[in-house]
């Protein structure tokens, strides 16, 4: 077959950069398509920086235990990205908790994550009427700046052919197995020819799909903001994460050197099922709501159990859409979506909710291209 490309990648995120670097060893001509002006600016930089090691799952053994096995993958991969400066403590809240700190440890010991009780200099930081347990564990965070250039650097060297500033608008089957994809920038529009199409593009993995008459999967949106924040004097190599219900995070985001402080309450802004069933897109959605911070509430109730975080002063705040799979609300899990041959013959939709992950859907990818899955990967 005659083909512009051997396989098109749609989104400039971490999982669209990872997996085009990857299928570079194995086809000649890839492209990566980014709607955005530059790689990584939108979820894959708007989070928490947190690479995770397990803890922030104890209710989802798989999502704990894939997070623990590519901690250290994630870590010798990236090493210049990382900021390991930082103390990392959990704590488990006494009222509202889903899991009580024998819970927490069962678990941490199940899925091999180290754990020890926080020393007393740590500990003293947080209200005993209101935690049971304090930890003190092992986990880092990135550098969103650095992971981009990185991933531009990996990009270059492997060959992969980056357009930024190109939305892909549709595509359609043809009798040969390629894909005709339309796609468009500021020079217009215009076809291209792709032997397979991998849709990475996270909050818009269903608009390709919607334009081109192809099945969607049902998704769950939110509007998400994260605060940045100054910390108080003393804590600035210190991270936070108080589980596991209506809790909070504090965390370092190296990338603005401040800290980013989250609210499993108050951090959703607004949510919305995708598709929207009057076919309005998501990014149309979360334009209609008015940037207001929910800071102040975030932090009045991150002080009933750390009071030194009524010190933090707002900086500004992430806003991003979040996209979640309905079926792990219940759990919290994490599990990355792979689906091969997504209503067309080689086009493959990836949805990875985790950067740290994105190393367990290359098994999926090499059995696709070895043969054929059609496979949800957890």
């Amino acid at each position: 077959m005659h083909t512009d490309c051997d396989v098109l990648v749609v989104g400039g995120g971490f999982y669209g950069c990872m997996i085009a670097a990857y299928l570079r060893q194995r086809y000649a001509r890839v492209l990566l398509l980014e709607a955005g002006n530059q790689l990584l600016c939108r979820a894959s930089y708007a989070n928490q920086a947190r690479v995770h090691q397990g803890y922030h799952y104890p209710r989802s053994l798989v999502t704990g235990f894939r997070s623990r096995a590519n901690y250290e993958r994630f870590r010798q991969h990236f090493p210049e990205c990382l900021f390991t400066d930082f103390q990392h403590v959990y704590a488990i809240g006494r009222e509202f908790s889903k899991v009580s700190a024998a819970q927490f440890e069962l678990f941490c010991r199940r899925i091999g994550a180290p754990f020890q009780p926080a020393p007393g200099e740590l500990a003293r930081w947080f209200r005993s009427s209101s935690i049971e347990a304090v930890y003190l564990v092992e986990e880092v965070a990135f550098d969103a700046c650095k992971l981009r250039q990185r991933m531009q650097q990996t990009l270059t060297t492997a060959g992969v052919d980056i357009s930024l500033n190109t939305r892909a608008i549709r595509l359609n089957s043809l009798a040969d197995g390629s894909l005709r994809v339309v796609v468009e920038n500021a020079a217009g529009s215009q076809e291209i020819i792709a032997g397979q199409v991998f849709n990475c593009t996270y909050s818009n993995l269903n608009q390709l799909a919607l334009a081109s008459g192809l099945p969607t999967v049902a998704l769950k949106q939110e509007l998400a903001e994260m605060a940045l924040v100054q910390v108080p004097s003393g804590w600035e190599s210190l991270a936070v994460t108080v589980m596991c219900g209506p809790f909070f995070s504090l965390m370092p985001f190296p990338a603005r050197g401040l800290h980013t402080l989250s609210h499993v309450r108050y951090t959703p802004h607004a949510s919305w099922p995708d598709p929207h069933p009057d076919g309005i897109t998501s990014e149309a959605i979360a334009a209609q709501f008015e940037r207001v911070s929910a800071f102040e509430r975030m932090r009045r109730d991150a002080a009933r159990y750390v009071t030194a975080i009524a010190d933090c002063d707002y900086r500004d705040s992430l806003w991003e859409i979040k996209t979640l799979l309905p079926a792990n609300e219940v759990d919290d899990g994490r599990p990355i979506l792979f689906r091969a041959h997504a209503g067309a013959r080689n086009y493959h939709l990836v949805l990875g909710a985790k950067l740290d992950n994105v190393f367990d859907v290359f098994d999926q990818i090499d059995q696709l291209c070895d043969g054929g899955a059609n496979a949800k990967v957890a």
